[in-house]
């Protein structure tokens, strides 16, 4: 080695009590910075570290800090917690979910599927011999209480369809649903012409209609088994895909009469398709199929 080289080696040897090692996986170009924390019952990182890791400029960059965990009892393989890239913590990520089950994978954990405990309770990913994953994202949360949401209900268990909700100077047809986690959905003829996305978006976010804030979802309807969606994530603004959002909108979209239930529903968001199966007259639960993708791994300083 030259000099100069050894003395990188030396520079950064000193600094590895500062660093993390990671992996970097994107599904649908929704990115995540992946921890391997098997042996811990809690995240490496503080809320604070995971939002400088995620920084595009000063960081690695990523739409959040995904940590596999110790499982809490013998009823789960893992544990599945995250930080987005604004440093809160959100209680289930469908898009994130999916690139954990390929982090396991890659990491040796060659199982068929795995029982995760998350904050949202379990969620049970499934591994395709195609290279997709199948999530079994349980039941849905309709009541308007329970999503949370102060909106007035107007549907049936107490829920909340197309609901009136003024917000950001204007009126809007708000559908409420949880998947563990906020959303409020809103259907326009044109994603392109009917919203001003970047100001509409974080008004609505944050709207006090949604006390715990919310994911916000725009579609447009292009036939009975297409959606097409933009999405302004809660903690992390706008991203390539959001997949407990895809399949809460699928959901207010067939409760609204918007598209019939029964079929696989195919979702296209910036980022890519997912495929959303809600078994509305049997189990009632929600299963999300898509891709994760590895990209690269390495060492990150923490700052």
């Amino acid at each position: 080695l030259s000099s100069a080289m050894r003395g990188m080696s030396t520079s950064l040897s000193s600094t590895v009590a500062n660093m993390v090692e990671f992996s970097k996986y994107e599904g649908l170009g929704n990115d995540f910075i992946l921890v391997d924390d098997r042996d811990r019952d809690t995240p490496s990182l503080t809320p604070e570290e995971s939002e400088k890791l995620c920084n595009r400029n000063f960081g690695v960059g990523g739409d959040g800090v995904i940590f596999a965990l110790k499982p809490p009892s013998d009823d789960y393989d893992f544990a599945m917690r995250i930080y987005n890239s604004d440093g809160s913590e959100p209680e289930m990520c469908g898009n994130g979910i999916r690139c954990f089950a390929q982090f396991l994978k890659d990491l040796g954990a060659d199982a068929e599927s795995y029982r995760v405990n998350t904050l949202a309770g379990t969620i049970i990913p499934v591994m395709n011999s195609d290279g997709t994953i199948t999530v079994d994202m349980g039941e849905p949360i309709l009541a308007a209480s329970k999503v949370p949401t102060t909106l007035e209900p107007n549907f049936e268990g107490d829920s909340v369809v197309e609901q009136t909700l003024e917000c950001n100077g204007k009126t809007w047809k708000v559908s409420a649903v949880s998947m563990g986690n906020p959303h409020a959905i809103i259907f326009v003829d044109d994603l392109e012409k009917d919203i001003d996305f970047e100001k509409d978006g974080p008004a609505l976010e944050k709207c006090e209609a949604f006390p715990a804030k919310t994911n916000v979802e725009f579609v447009q309807v292009l036939s009975d088994t297409h959606l097409k969606m933009k999405v302004w994530e809660r903690g992390a603004g706008p991203t390539l895909a959001c997949g407990t959002g895809t399949c809460a909108l699928v959901i207010a979209a067939i409760r609204a009469g918007k598209i019939p239930a029964g079929n696989k529903v195919r979702v296209t968001l910036p980022g890519g398709d997912l495929f959303i199966e809600w078994n509305k007259d049997t189990d009632n639960k929600v299963f999300m199929t898509g891709p994760a993708t590895f990209s690269f791994q390495g060492k990150a300083a923490l700052k």
